[in-house]
């Protein structure tokens, strides 16, 4: 072995054998060994071996993989895995007058359980406080608590609601130039079967993992990774939804060499172009340009206690007022939060969050930003990619208070406060002078077989709107109702997001402010302007639903004449009728006198068969059919179809009485009130919940009414009509045959399309 490796050696220059060392050969420099013979003994040269031990990866997929395992199966590939011991609680700062109360509630339960005694009534009436506790709490929260709430180190990341969303999620790595930031996290994901690309940023849920994540701090790195991905999702048609949570991009000097400001403005553009829609939802903290690097959407939604901002509370306070103590102070003036972002117009939407923020219910939270993205993408997917470049293009030019071309005075200059910033406004006589234009448009569409001008009937709707709504909240201003106002539509928005029921105190509290608004309402200063713009609102709209109803009508009119026509050519309706015409032209009837009765009853006959194919063809087109009888031909006839109508209205009458005072009886009332309360909840767009509670009230109200209908006498006079109906069936019939008489089903078609309730 030693003869052989000194022959091997000596066969070879050192510089060969040694060409990956920089240090030499067992100590000696390689010029040495360039200049001297080498001559290796058995004990000078050991080869020596060693396997390192890995752990073994399950991929593709692992051995005995669970179907119904949460996340899919391609969660088994993530390292993002359940933490092995729950997160430790935290509370913050302005929540420890909670904790004194749950405190009191756990002492109370042990001296329970300790001594035997009942305590019940003591511990429900303080977990009464302290509920009422929590909700008043969170219900008046400053900016400055939802940033500390924002940051909460329980608070769900975007992993933890990816997880919870999706049913399959499949994560996707690098930036394609050597590095993989674990800051941002992206990959394809399903909800509900509609596939998504997931970008967002990732925060750690301990310490270690923070480290690892760098707090949510991203490098160049991780934007060019989300930019990569986003132009994948862009190529192959995904919809992109972008998760905000990050105190900014890591601003140290190796991401500052590495491109860092260039990295986020190329997003910036990029973002701007794609062509499929684009959400973003901010989670926790959205910070500065970290954020928007990920944040050019269509629409831009908020968790209730998220907060967004171009620098923080505490930095903003430190250049601002030279102290970080002044946070509070800044992150009220900075307009950071959810609320105030939306009445700025820069976010478009709250997604609501139980009662303790997020981390209190995560699963929950997370429900409510799949059902917030199922409606988001079910809107922006009806519009064309040209719409949907414009829809991103207006959403963020229409932010900022200012307009080119208005001058600005010095002293305004120096200020720059925000009530003098000059408003662009529409005057009252530009406003009736367009009116007055649309009016005289649609008057000469009418003449004409073009449509009406919609598009200009639709915006100028639109902008009347805009206006009253201006003159009402000045009207309000004027009658010093603002700051009312203002709290109770903040309460009601509360208890809205939360899907509860309006609570009496607070519905007796609307109904008095309305009562003091309507009452003080005709003396503002205003009331004369927004008197004529409602009028003008109202004939505008009236023009809009008339020219609705014209199209519908319109429509319907060539359906029918659609349906006739099909009938009427029907070949064997064509061979009937030129068979029944032949046969009268044979005999030389020249009026019906002249007809047998075996010709009348074929021409009954045929009559009835068309009446039937016409309804058959009416039904089958989806429109509804009501069957109108001829007109009686024997007196006997039309005097017994007067006293029917005649007692089926006084049936009706007695019915409507009934119904209406069953409607005004406590049990029935309070639920039509409960089910108004769910409508105007539900608004335009009602979702699943509130639909399903909207129908179950609906039956409950029928149910109501149709066991008080039966209970009552109503009952056996309609089955003394139905039974007079039936006993003089015979006569009518024998009178005429080619006549049919009410029968019972075409007595309870009159009397339920006679009855109207409201």
């Amino acid at each position: 072995m030693a003869a052989s490796s000194a022959a091997y050696l000596t066969g070879n220059s050192a510089s060969d054998l040694l060409r990956n060392s920089t240090s030499g050969f067992s100590g000696v420099p390689l010029r040495t060994l360039g200049r001297t013979r080498l001559v290796l003994k058995k004990r000078d040269f050991t080869v020596s071996c060693k396997l390192r031990k890995v752990k073994k990866h399950e991929y593709p997929w692992p051995d005995n993989p669970d179907p119904n395992v949460k996340g899919g199966v391609l969660s088994h590939l993530s390292p993002f895995k359940p933490l092995k011991e729950k997160p430790k609680p935290v509370t913050l700062e302005f929540e420890k007058p909670l904790i004194d109360l749950q405190r009191k509630i756990n002492d109370v339960r042990k001296m329970a359980n300790e001594t035997g005694l009942d305590f019940s009534d003591q511990i429900l009436s303080l977990e009464s406080k302290y509920q009422q506790a929590l909700r008043d709490l969170y219900t008046h929260l400053t900016p400055i608590q939802r940033v500390n709430i924002a940051r909460h180190p329980n608070r769900p990341t975007f992993l933890d609601h990816i997880f919870n969303i999706t049913e399959k999620f499949m994560e996707l790595h690098g930036d394609r130039e050597g590095y993989d930031d674990p800051a941002i996290v992206a990959g394809i994901g399903t909800i509900d079967g509609r596939r998504y690309m997931f970008i967002g940023h990732q925060k750690g849920r301990n310490t270690k993992e923070n480290i690892q994540r760098n707090f949510g701090m991203p490098t160049p790195h991780g934007y060019r990774k989300a930019l990569r991905l986003m132009e994948y999702a862009d190529h192959h048609g995904f919809p992109i939804v972008t998760f905000i949570d990050t105190p900014g991009a890591y601003a140290d000097l190796k991401s500052e060499e590495l491109g860092q400001g260039e990295a986020i403005a190329h997003n910036l553009r990029s973002m701007f172009g794609l062509k499929v829609p684009v959400l973003s939802i901010v989670i926790g903290e959205g910070g500065s340009g970290g954020a928007l690097a990920i944040g050019c959407a269509n629409k831009l939604l908020m968790l209730e206690n998220a907060v967004f901002y171009v620098a923080s509370p505490e930095a903003c306070a430190a250049i601002l007022w030279k102290s970080a103590k002044a946070a509070p102070k800044a992150a009220e003036k900075l307009k950071i939060t959810a609320s105030e972002l939306c009445r700025l117009e820069v976010a478009d939407g709250v997604i609501p969050e139980p009662l303790g923020g997020a981390h209190a219910d995560s699963a929950w939270t997370s429900q409510q930003i799949k059902n917030a993205i199922n409606e988001t993408m079910d809107e922006l997917s009806k519009m064309s990619t040209e719409e949907l470049l414009k829809h991103r293009h207006d959403k963020f030019r229409k932010i900022g208070g200012f307009q080119e071309g208005i001058p600005i005075d010095p002293k305004r200059k120096f200020s720059m406060k925000k009530k003098d910033i000059p408003v662009p406004k529409i005057s009252d006589s530009e406003i009736e002078i367009e009116v007055q234009k649309l009016k005289q448009q649609i008057l000469e569409a009418k003449g004409s077989p073009t449509e009406p001008p919609k598009l200009d009937l639709d915006d100028m709707i639109k902008k009347l709107k805009k206006e009253v709504d201006h003159e009402y909240s000045e009207a309000i201003k004027a009658m010093g109702l603002a700051d009312r106002v203002s709290k109770v539509r903040e309460e009601v928005t509360k208890v809205n997001l939360q899907n509860q029921f309006i609570d009496p105190l607070l519905k007796d509290k609307i109904e008095r402010l309305k009562a003091e608004f309507d009452q003080g309402l005709p003396a503002t200063p205003n009331y004369g302007k927004l008197q004529n713009k409602l009028g003008m609102l109202k004939e505008l709209s009236k023009v809009k639903n008339l020219s609705e109803k014209n199209k519908e009508a319109a429509k319907l009119k060539q359906n029918l004449k659609t349906v006739f026509d099909d009938v009427i050519n029907n070949p064997s309706i064509k061979e009937n009728f030129e068979t029944l015409k032949a046969e009268i032209e044979s005999i030389g009837a020249s009026s019906p006198s002249d007809l047998d009765d075996e010709l009348k009853k074929k021409i009954v006959e045929f009559n009835k068969e068309v009446d039937l194919q016409l309804a058959n063809a009416l039904k089958s087109a989806g429109l509804d059919v009501q069957y109108v009888r001829g007109k009686a031909r024997d007196g006997r006839d039309e005097s017994s179809l007067s006293e029917y109508k005649s007692k089926i209205d006084e049936l009706n009458k007695d019915l409507e009485k009934e119904i209406e005072y069953s409607v005004n009886s406590s049990d029935i009332k309070s639920k039509i009130e409960l089910l108004k309360l769910e409508v105007a909840k539900a608004g335009d767009t009602p979702g699943v919940d509130s639909k399903s509670r909207i129908d179950a009230l609906v039956q409950q109200i029928k149910q109501s009414l149709v066991e008080t209908v039966d209970s009552s006498s109503l009952k056996e006079k309609y089955e003394n009509l139905v039974s007079q109906v039936s006993s003089e069936n015979g006569s009518l019939k024998t009178a005429d045959p080619t006549v049919d008489s009410p029968t019972n089903d075409d007595l309870k078609v009159k009397v339920g399309t006679n009855r109207t309730s409201s």
